[in-house]
């Protein structure tokens, strides 16, 4: 709800009555996906749950206070000898107790372990903000991308529609032939199948791009800019480089790393002695027993059992414990050598992996240079197709030209569009893959100037 009011505010928000209408930026766009998307909210999560468990951890430094109450009623009293009984019916107790660690080596290596496991949960919830950053600009560039096409078919149909007119009156006037009539019109119907196509094609990537920012189905969107725009933007900065610093996989290789290395310290810790303070009060108040048999059988004697009031009497206790590992029947040797097994794997793997980015990384910066000049080369082809089909258009009227030399021209030019469009879309793809290998995360403008 909060993405929808800033929005509100932000991108001037037209509402009808049945439906409200957003426009967003790239900006807003990605801002939206990382504050609402579900996997970016579950990861923060995850991250606030890792903040419980350290807090667990350290509870064990701090002392604990416990008290209970007991009655009890005897329904036969126990015996020291046949007939003589002792204690009395009705007892209740009263007890707090009091323990204080002083030295718990393996707490210590534990709350080390979770802030490693804070730090993993950070770089997890970190790495899906970089998947959900490339997967929002993809399906961005992907909307731009059928606006784009759609307003290449739509200039076609415009120039074929303007076409078929002039060949009609040429026609008409028995200047031109029944077939460079017809050949125009049936030029014309071609292009409205696509038409359609590419009005589905903007509706489908405008579902994806909501589906990414949690925008409801029944909100239409549309977006800012055009691909030529981002075009210019990421050409401006390009300067590509292999540095694995910031890579997620790896990061999260180094993380485990050390929590294995912490787990390894923290079995060994466990065979450390373990020194506590404790203390206990209790408050006992029982009924007096009969003690005549003790006393030769005297009567009325002192305590006698028609003395109903409660004895009540408190003993404190006070000491200290220490606790001292022996023998655990090898368990914390084989779960040492278990631990340093996973160190040996993961030394294999990270190794494994790093090259593996690398081949990544640099398969990235050949797609960018490729896209690039593929893009460059496109660029010059819509200029050469634009003034091939100007030539055809001025031959056709002039009468020197045939309507299928200006067809051919005109899909010439309306391909090479759709190509160029294509070649950035493709560049600014491939831009995008490239910084989610190097693992850039977006900042905001705000955060970019601060820096």
């Amino acid at each position: 709800m909060k993405k929808l009011l800033v929005m509100i505010i932000l991108g001037a928000l037209s509402f009808s009555a049945a439906e409200a209408q957003m426009t967003l930026s790239l900006d807003q766009a990605i801002e939206i996906a990382l504050s609402d998307n579900p996997t970016i909210v579950v990861a923060g999560l995850e991250v606030e749950r890792y903040d419980y468990v350290k807090k667990q951890t350290v509870s064990a430094l701090y002392p604990k206070l416990d008290v209970s109450g007991q009655y009890s009623y005897a329904l036969r009293k126990q015996e020291m000898a046949q007939g003589l009984a002792f204690g009395g019916k009705n007892t209740l107790n009263a007890t707090a107790s009091l323990s204080l660690p002083l030295f718990v080596p393996s707490v210590y290596r534990q709350m080390k372990l979770n802030d490693t496991q804070m730090a993993l949960a950070v770089e997890s919830a970190r790495a899906s903000r970089i998947d959900m950053i490339a997967a929002v600009r993809a399906a961005y560039y992907n909307v731009l991308l059928a606006e784009q096409s759609m307003e290449v078919l739509n200039e076609a149909i415009k120039t074929t529609e303007e076409v078929v007119e002039n060949t009609k009156n040429l026609y008409d006037a028995g200047l031109a032939a029944e077939y460079d009539y017809i050949t125009a019109q049936v030029q014309l119907s071609n292009l409205k199948p696509q038409v359609i196509q590419a009005q589905n094609g903007i509706d489908l990537t405008k579902r994806q791009l909501k589906m990414y920012l949690s925008i409801p189905e029944e909100t239409q969107i549309s977006v800012v800019g055009s691909l030529d725009d981002f075009r210019d933007e990421v050409l401006l900065g390009a300067d590509y480089d292999v540095d694995l610093a910031n890579n997620t996989t790896m990061k999260t290789l180094e993380l485990q790393s050390e929590m294995l290395e912490h787990q390894e310290k923290l079995i060994q810790t466990t065979r450390m002695p373990t020194i506590a303070a404790f203390g206990q009060i209790s408050y006992i108040g029982q009924e007096p027993s009969n003690l005549g048999g003790l006393m030769g059988g005297m009567a009325g004697g002192a305590g006698a059992a028609s003395d109903k009031k409660l004895w009540w009497q408190y003993p404190i206790t006070l000491g200290a414990q220490i606790s001292i590992p022996i023998f655990s029947g090898f368990s914390k040797t084989n779960q040492l050598r278990e631990v340093r097994n996973q160190q040996a794997q993961l030394e294999i793997q990270r190794e494994y992996t790093e090259r593996g980015i690398m081949l990544q990384v640099q398969a990235s910066i050949n797609n960018l240079l490729s896209a690039r000049e593929t893009m460059m080369a496109n660029e010059l082809t819509v200029e050469q197709a634009q003034k091939a089909y100007d030539i055809s258009l001025s031959r056709y009227n002039a009468g020197a030209g045939t309507i299928l030399e200006l067809n051919s021209s005109q899909l010439t030019l309306t391909q090479a569009q759709l190509n160029y469009s294509q070649s950035i879309y493709d560049y600014l793809s491939a831009h995008a893959e490239y910084e989610k290998a190097l693992g850039v995360d977006y900042a905001a403008e705000g955060e970019e100037d601060a820096e």
